[in-house]
């Protein structure tokens, strides 16, 4: 409703906006506007206060060199490395911890008996059966128990010396001859072994029935150091499965012993193609050096024929020699189902070249020989330009199983396939190019910003999947990206408080992963560059958060710290919000009021007047006696008017006018103006609620009664001092039909319905009991399958024999 507004001046009108604005204090406002002080750790000479590397920062490092061989007919690994360890901390070390991550499959692990779950009137299926069993057999007193680490030996790798060492699960710390001095170092020696489970979404093998040969997909498969920093001391948590990998940089030479049919590849650059390469192979490999698509290396045709052999037949070996420098971790796959394809291109226009590959077995085609080391080569592209060029030589593709995927330096292990006849849904194609990108994209978060997996999941997961996110609409517009939309993380955000997580939750305390340390932080990252900070303040400060921890290890903090530092923009408000709480956003527009200034024109006021007179006489009765008005009294009988029967106080008079140009003769020019424009001025008080808790930037879109529209937006701190309530008043020119909060979805709102005045009703559908099938219902979700044979291109067919 209109409201009449009085002007009394412009001194005093001013006062009443700022008051209006903001309203009583309250307590919960200034906590959340608060900076987060000590909730983080105080700066020193580590790490400093705008979020870089102190003067004092360190990390210690670990070379390896690795001979390991992997057997086809037993799919056991057994190897043997030398490990130099680099103490660059400013602490004696008198042993140091070292992470045995196959004995997650061990008997008893910790990670496996704690898994939980329960059994209803439906029952289970085989494979739950199955994961049950397995944990029984593993928790259970055996003499003996297949998987996990046997450690054959530990010497001093100078004197030979046997070494004490204590395994407590998946850690094992080995005690030391004399400590490790700062600044020193110290080569040690281990042989081990263990057999290979079924991959599990993180390494393994997968075995293919139909030609008898496993896939290999071998990872955290050799004792690997812990990191030692200037946070945790060591960080030697144990690995229950969910919280991956604290790593430490190093140089690595790896000898992979394989089948002599197999195809390998790894983290790093091959030494001696030309000793387990065909001629054909390697001229195909100097044609994909300077081709801008990839070439295949290893035809579909060579690897049809190799598998012909099954696992075990094959007694002759090759070895593969790799190199990797300043890598955090290594890993290879191999088969003698690998097709393999390349190209090296100049991805940054440096004149720098760089391979992209891919490895997989025909089941994967025609997807991967289609996509996949495209893919590759667009995410290096799209990840350098928003943090550092790649600085690796290689980046790899390996198709690992129908879904999923696992990253690691230079290589990853990636699902999507294709039904048997070739064909494939829309988000079979999708999911496939996304996990590429993502898994890929780890080569940036975290195998070069090399943050604590262990302890914080979001701070690779999230930040890669927010890259993702970017690299997925620069591949393609219109990519269906499940994650990054504000709109998409709402229903977890309206999840029942009791099994929600903040962000910043120890991995494996996290409950529902993906949403919590995947699609919440890359949500609020693209908040953060949509709608808090612009994408020109974001894009620089993330950028810089890449480049000052390119190859070091940063905490949270520093990530917190950076992107303020590098902005100029406070955000200790959006850290609380959505990383320390799980509170959701619910922004209510409970009411708007309009007013207009009260001119004191009387060709205005009672002309107004007069047409509010007429609509108070329009009531049910005043109609309904409408027509028998004549027979009143006063109607009849004449004696009975006067004066006022005639007189309309709403008819403007001279003095009406005098006064009115008097009145104006009292004003200053500016008040002059105001009162000239009263007419074109609307006044709205729009009332606002906060119920969701977390306090977010104000959107609102006006539609004005001629068709057009505008935007008006508040940042967050409009709820700095009232986090509950707020109106805020709004003028315009025009006349205002519609409000609504938040009309583009950026800021995750769990509820819409109350986000328009007046309101706007969303209708629910229902479906009749009886109808015809919906034509809509009936179709599969691959409709190429449905189509093939009279629509399928000819480029798209199986590609398999």
């Amino acid at each position: 409703m209109k409201k009449v507004l009085f002007l009394v001046s412009m001194a005093l009108w001013s006062t009443n906006l700022v008051a209006q604005q903001q309203g009583p204090p309250t307590q919960n406002a200034n906590t959340r506007f608060e900076q987060l002080g000590p909730m983080l750790p105080t700066p020193n000479t580590f790490r400093t206060a705008a979020g870089a590397p102190g003067r004092d920062y360190f990390q210690n490092r670990a070379d390896y060199d690795i001979d390991v061989t992997l057997d086809d007919a037993t799919q056991k690994i057994t190897g043997s490395e030398t490990v130099t360890y680099h103490n660059n901390s400013t602490d004696e070390l008198r042993f140091i911890w070292l992470q045995l991550d196959q004995n997650l499959f061990a008997k008893g692990s910790t990670g496996s008996i704690t898994r939980t779950g329960s059994i209803n009137e439906s029952g289970m299926s085989f494979a739950q059966l199955q994961n049950l069993t397995s944990v029984r057999e593993r928790s259970s007193q055996q003499a003996t128990d297949k998987f996990g680490y046997k450690i054959t030996s530990i010497k001093d790798a100078k004197s030979g010396n046997a070494l004490k060492y204590t395994i407590n699960q998946t850690m094992m710390r080995v005690d030391l001859p004399t400590p490790i001095k700062p600044g020193g170092s110290y080569a040690f020696k281990v042989d081990w072994n263990y057999f290979i489970t079924e991959y599990y979404g993180r390494s393994g093998m997968e075995f293919f029935a139909k030609d008898g040969n496993y896939n290999y997909f071998i990872a955290h498969w050799f004792p690997r150091l812990c990191a030692y920093n200037d946070v945790n001391g060591w960080q030697n948590k144990q690995f229950l499965g969910q919280g991956e990998f604290t790593l430490i940089f190093g140089n690595y030479r790896v000898a992979i012993t394989v089948p002599s049919d197999h195809v390998v590849g790894a983290t790093g650059e091959c030494q001696n193609y030309k000793q387990v390469l065909t001629a054909n192979q390697q001229k195909r490999m100097t044609q994909a050096a300077n081709s801008k698509k990839p070439i295949v290396i290893v035809t579909q045709d060579e690897a049809v024929a190799a598998e012909k052999a099954k696992a075990g037949d094959v007694k002759t070996t090759k070895t593969w020699v790799y190199k990797a420098d300043n890598v955090r971790d290594f890993a290879f796959a191999s088969s003698r189902k690998f097709i393999w394809d390349a190209m090296q291109t100049d991805v940054y226009g440096d004149g720098r070249k760089i391979w992209s590959m891919s490895f997989y077995s025909k089941e994967g085609n025609p997807l991967w020989g289609q996509y996949s080391t495209r893919v590759v080569e667009h995410t290096l592209k799209s990840y350098g330009n928003r943090t550092i060029k790649y600085p690796y030589p290689v980046a790899i593709s390996c198709h690992a199983t129908p879904g999923g995927g696992m990253e690691y330096p230079m290589i990853s292990f990636n699902g999507g396939r294709p039904e048997a006849d070739g064909t494939y849904s829309a988000s079979t194609k999708a999911g496939m190019i996304g996990v590429i990108i993502h898994e890929v994209g780890h080569n940036f978060f975290p195998m070069i910003v090399n943050s604590d997996e262990r302890q914080w999941t979001w701070m690779d997961e999230g930040l890669n999947t927010f890259c993702q996110y970017l690299a997925e609409k620069e591949w393609d517009y219109n990519f269906p990206s499940r994650r990054g939309e504000p709109q998409y993380i709402t229903d977890y955000m309206k999840s029942d408080k009791a099994v929600l997580s903040p962000i910043m939750t120890s991995s494996d305390n996290v409950i529902n992963l993906g949403a919590n340390a995947y699609a919440k932080p890359a949500t609020a990252l693209n908040i953060l560059r949509e709608t808090v900070m612009g994408r020109e303040l974001f894009d620089y400060a993330f950028k810089e958060y890449a480049r000052r921890w390119a190859f070091k290890s940063p905490e949270p903090a520093d990530f917190f710290r950076t992107l303020e530092d590098a902005s100029g923009v406070d955000l200790d408000w959006f850290w609380k919000g959505w990383f320390y709480g799980v509170e959701p956003v619910d922004q209510d527009l409970v009411e708007v009021d309009w007013y207009q200034i009260d001119s004191g024109n009387p060709e205005i006021t009672k002309a107004a007047a007069r047409a509010e007179e007429k609509r108070k006489a329009g009531t049910i009765s005043k109609q309904r006696d409408a027509g028998t008005q004549g027979s009143s009294v006063v109607a009849q009988d004449s004696s009975m008017r006067d004066f006022y029967n005639s007189y309309d106080p709403n008819t403007v008079t001279d003095t009406d006018r005098k006064r009115y140009q008097e009145y104006l003769a009292t004003l200053s020019e500016s008040e002059r103006q105001a009162i000239e424009s009263a007419d074109k001025n609307n006044f709205y008080t729009v009332s606002l609620k906060n119920k969701g808790g977390v306090p977010m930037p104000v959107i609102l879109r006006m539609q004005f009664e001629d068709g057009t529209d505008s935007v008006a937006r508040f940042p967050a701190e409009i709820w700095r001092f009232n986090d509950v309530a707020i109106k805020k008043v709004i003028v315009t020119n025009k006349k205002v039909t519609q409000w609504t909060l938040d009309p583009f979805y950026e800021i995750a709102d769990i509820d819409t319905e109350n986000n328009s005045f007046p309101r706007v009703s969303q209708p629910s559908r229902f479906q009749l009991f009886r109808q015809r099938q919906n034509p809509a219902a009936s179709q599969s979700g691959n409709p190429m399958q449905q189509r093939r044979s009279t629509q399928l291109p000819a480029t798209q067919g199986s590609g398999r024999n």
